[in-house]
């Protein structure tokens, strides 16, 4: 997948030229002009806008607020200064923030509502706030919502570096906020030659639904494989939704409709978010789909603690849960929940031959009934050229495909784990996977144990129990580890077949318990010693539920045998 769309925007500043802002921000008065009343000296200061108040006003208290957005975007905000709109009020126009404004991590300019309830702010066919090479800003308790216009060309929340050589821009907030209507609902972009972007980006709290294209994307200059390099660094974005954003249909050259996608990044992490029925109308005939949550072009990414279902895909590719895609190095996804989306949960991939996907870990995550459309998927998926050292331990996987359409139509059914050419380094162990009859394995050759290598995994099967390997296909645990070497330590025979006794092998997907359907209720069995702490295998600290990873493990992502 590529990087999604480079929406840009510009200052809307309701026809005020340039000249004409620059009298206003330095103090000059101008004839039938109304300014905004701000000491040429001191401060910080704040202003409020009202619909109850007038631009005639100083707009320095509530009692005596501006009225418009427009009026309020053409002050010049210097460090420290905080710009509030009343709470249960719709503002029409946009608020940009220029070069030479803002810029202090220390005294943010902060951009709020107050009184009782959430400002609206409602662009005119552009962005609702657009911070433009500058940093120090905080957007708090703030709504924004696009209008037809907006929902092509326009972004919520925009923040964009295009000077070329430029140092990061430092400290952004954005909290509380709402962001419906538009191409992007947050998008935080390095372009126009700029090749370092922002740093220290904090989203908590935020909604974003009903965006054409995205919910939230990071993006940065085009990836080197000779020179790495990343344009932005310390993003955290926690307790953000993203839903309903629903993909381009005229969009065929690129992927449209995914929740969170992250790209030219260093040091970032998503945790406590959730991605979900995404994607609905993304292209049927592009070459890439969206996903979820995923991640491309980066290092040092840790997707944690988070929930990615129903998401789809218009066309034959991609509509998974969660992703670590092209040129992603030295990066976790961990302690997830993926469930019901079309393509996998958890992907792997790719599809460039640079040898910068490496140094990976998948762990203690959950597939629940996954790849529902294109069952040439699974519920996890790894392949891709030049790539190596991926690990994938203790995960569960529970794919249920008897009677699934897409599988009917296909003549295949989705594998609990997939693996294809092009790796090297890859270790699957300590997971659990379970299937009603469809395959547990789907590995496109017989891989030798010097490039893949699985143990200690549980491999348990409601109906038939099968596996494929290479060319071969097997009906059982002990001629598969014969043939192939695979599950064997120490020269002991590792694996399991034991039913680990998962609710998820019966009830409907998405069932009100959620994980907890896939906590293994079996007193033995699945709940037996896998062998000895692997060398080198530093598994964390806890499980999926939180609970300490014993030093004895069981296969899965839950650790706590329920009968104890």
């Amino acid at each position: 997948m590529n990087a999604v769309n480079r929406s840009r925007t510009t200052r809307a500043a309701a026809g005020v030229s340039a000249a004409l802002l620059l009298l206003l921000s330095t103090g000059c008065d101008v004839p039938g002009v109304y300014r905004p009343a701000r000491p040429a000296t001191g401060g910080p200061y704040t202003f409020y806008v009202s619909a109850d108040g007038s631009d005639e006003n100083d707009g320095m208290s509530p009692g005596k607020p501006w009225r418009t957005l427009d009026h309020a975007n053409s002050a010049n905000f210097r460090p420290g200064d905080r710009l509030r709109l009343k709470g249960g009020q719709r503002f029409r126009g946009a608020i940009t923030l220029e070069r030479g404004e803002a810029g202090s991590p220390a005294r943010p300019v902060v951009i709020e509502s107050y009184g009782k309830g959430r400002a609206t702010i409602a662009p005119r066919g552009t962005s609702g706030i657009t911070v433009h090479d500058t940093a120090g800003v905080e957007i708090r308790n703030i709504a924004l919502a696009g209008d037809r216009t907006s929902l092509r060309e326009g972004v919520g929340i925009a923040l964009r570096a295009t000077r070329p050589g430029g140092r990061e821009l430092h400290h952004v907030r954005i909290t509380d906020v709402e962001a419906r209507g538009f191409q992007n609902g947050i998008s935080i972009g390095a372009e126009g030659g700029a090749v370092t972007g922002y740093s220290d980006v904090r989203i908590s709290k935020v909604s974003l639904h009903h965006n054409l294209e995205a919910g939230l994307v990071v993006y940065g200059p085009a990836f080197e494989e000779d020179r790495p390099a990343y344009a932005h660094s310390g993003l955290r974005i926690e307790r953000v939704t993203a839903y309903s954003n629903s993909g381009d249909p005229e969009s065929d050259r690129r992927n449209t409709g995914s929740g969170i996608a992250l790209g030219s990044v260093r040091d970032a992490r998503v945790t406590r978010s959730v991605a979900h029925d995404n994607g609905a109308r993304s292209s049927a005939g592009a070459d890439e789909g969206p996903e979820g949550i995923w991640v491309y072009d980066s290092t040092r990414v840790v997707l944690e603690n988070n929930r990615s279902y129903r998401n789809r895909t218009g066309s034959r590719v991609d509509g998974g849960g969660f992703g670590l895609d092209n040129n992603v190095s030295h990066s976790v996804m961990q302690y997830n929940l993926a469930y019901g989306n079309d393509g996998p949960g958890f992907l792997v991939y790719s599809g460039k031959a640079t040898g910068a996907h490496r140094d990976n870990v998948v762990r203690f995550n959950m597939s629940w009934d996954d790849a529902r459309k294109l069952p040439e998927y699974g519920g996890i998926v790894a392949y891709g050229t030049r790539m190596k050292n991926l690990q994938i331990y203790h995960n569960t996987v529970v794919m249920r495909t008897r009677g699934l359409a897409s599988a009917k139509a296909a003549g295949t059914r989705p594998p609990a784990l997939r693996l294809r050419d092009g790796m090297r380094g890859v270790e699957v162990h300590d997971n659990l996977f379970a299937t009603d009859g469809g395959p547990l394995v789907d590995a496109q050759s017989a891989y030798r144990t010097g490039t893949h290598e699985l143990r200690g995994n549980l491999y348990h099967s409601t109906g038939p129990w099968s596996l494929t390997w290479g060319t071969r296909r097997y009906t059982d645990l002990a001629d598969w580890r014969t043939a192939s070497r695979q599950e064997i330590l120490d020269g002991d025979p590792a694996g399991t077949q034991d039913d680990p006794c998962l609710r998820a092998l019966t009830v409907p997907v998405g069932d009100p318990a959620g994980a907890e359907n896939l906590v293994p209720r079996c007193g033995s069995g699945a709940f037996v010693t896998m062998g000895p702490e692997v060398a080198g295998v530093d598994v964390g600290p806890v499980d999926y539920f939180g609970d300490r990873v014993p030093d004895t493990r069981r296969p899965g992502a839950a650790q706590t045998d329920p009968t104890d």
